[in-house]
């Protein structure tokens, strides 16, 4: 069975290459490049030649940027199937028709795996099992409990219909974070520029004026000069930061987790990034609970969708708490993340026995909340916008024709 899996996952997929550090036999430090479908197959490559390897990493290619599964193909191919499933087309049919009307080299790698694993007889379930790491957790899940109630199409509907609302509302947040970080940096851009190109042929025209410069006309001409003769060190540290950041979050759970806690504590942005945290577990819970899974393994998927580590970590708090006994209300209420609103609605869903009507209800509050901030967020921006960048080039442009100005009085 290890080897059919692996062959399923090998066959999605080219094979990648791996940058890798160790150690030999002889305890040297060597250090290389390996080809090989995943991470855990070229460990056992390396540690067959007795390399023991302390850190791996995949090489980044431009072409495998564009080779990606993406999360709208997935939901393509959920709705695709749930069509064909409801109009009495076998299962191997379905993945056969629709992997070749697939237009992405990605998609179609994916469903040729599929179809060859159910062709060997696994159930869809089992053959998406073993690219659980493209799909979800969810994805495997609903379809294992539509299997099992005979109601695989609308499983896979609900499963198109949950993904479309996902990444509507990632769409939302990426949003509202991205929009202030492009105000800056246009501000920064023009000012940069005018500084760079514009204020330096002013400065020249001064040059031979005897009379004492304006003070704001000195301060510009001071900024210019520093803006061209430190440019490029305050875009490599600026550019520095970023990756240096990247990287620290990436290897580290611990500067990642600050991070995402700082994030919450945002002004505007925090207050989005919370919403959004309770929107995708509420709505993945009330998926997966209304499906038939385990609360237990429901908690666990619905945790770690949330888009943020401090939710996550509380969640898995949750899945403790329950499991000891604990109510699901009173064990996300410890946690101190979700408001009284939405503890409420959960509380009164438990009670009455209608807990996944209680969290869609939950889910669309907050989504709506999302949508409602992230437009506000745009519509102040938009003004924003102007303002910065008037007050950036009216000040520069301005400071440059006070000499002119005060000498044509002179005259």
């Amino acid at each position: 069975m290890a080897t059919s899996s692996s062959a399923a996952g090998s066959s999605l997929k080219a094979p990648a290459t791996f940058r890798w550090l160790g150690r030999n036999g002889r305890g040297e430090r060597v250090r290389g490049e390996s080809r090989g479908f995943s991470e855990q197959e070229v460990r056992q490559q390396l540690s067959g030649q007795g390399v023991t390897v302390r850190r791996i990493s995949r090489k980044r290619s431009l072409a495998s940027f564009g080779n990606r599964l993406k999360s709208r193909d997935i939901t393509l191919f959920a709705r695709q199937m749930a069509t064909m499933i409801r109009a009495g087309v076998p299962i191997l049919q379905s993945l056969e028709a629709i992997g070749g009307g697939a237009g992405r080299p990605a998609l179609s790698h994916f469903i040729e795996a599929l179809k060859r694993d159910v062709a060997s007889g696994m159930s869809f379930s089992r053959a998406l099992q073993s690219h659980r790491h493209l799909v979800g957790a969810l994805f495997v899940y609903l379809v294992e409990a539509g299997e099992q109630a005979g109601a695989l199409d609308s499983m896979l509907e609900r499963i198109a219909t949950h993904k479309e609302r996902t990444d509507a509302l990632r769409a939302r947040v990426v949003k509202a974070m991205y929009y202030p970080g492009a105000v800056v940096a246009i501000g920064l851009g023009v000012t940069a520029l005018l500084l760079v190109k514009v204020v330096p042929q002013f400065e020249r025209m001064f040059a031979n004026v005897d009379a004492e410069l304006p003070g704001p006309t000195r301060v510009t001409i001071a900024l210019s000069e520093a803006a061209q003769s430190s440019w490029w060190q305050v875009l490599l540290i600026l550019v520095g930061g970023i990756v240096l950041l990247r990287r620290s979050m990436r290897r580290s759970p611990r500067v990642a987790f600050q991070v995402h806690r700082l994030i919450l504590k945002l002004p505007i942005l925090g207050v989005i990034q919370r919403h959004a945290a309770i929107a995708r577990f509420t709505r993945t819970l009330a998926t997966t609970f209304a499906a038939g899974v385990p609360l237990m393994s429901a908690l666990e998927t619905a945790g770690s969708v949330c888009g943020n580590l401090v939710y996550e970590r509380a969640i898995e708090r949750v899945r403790q708490d329950v499991s000891s006994g604990q109510s699901l209300q009173f064990a996300l209420r410890n946690t101190g993340l979700f408001p009284a609103m939405a503890m409420q609605m959960i509380a009164i869903g438990e009670e009455a026995g209608s807990l996944e009507t209680m969290l869609n209800k939950v889910a669309d509050f907050y989504e709506s909340e999302v949508e409602n901030r992230v437009d506000s967020l745009t519509s102040l921006m938009e003004p924003l916008i102007i303002v910065v960048l008037g007050s950036l080039v009216g000040g520069v442009v301005i400071s440059m024709y006070l000499p002119v100005f005060e000498f044509g009085g002179a005259l």
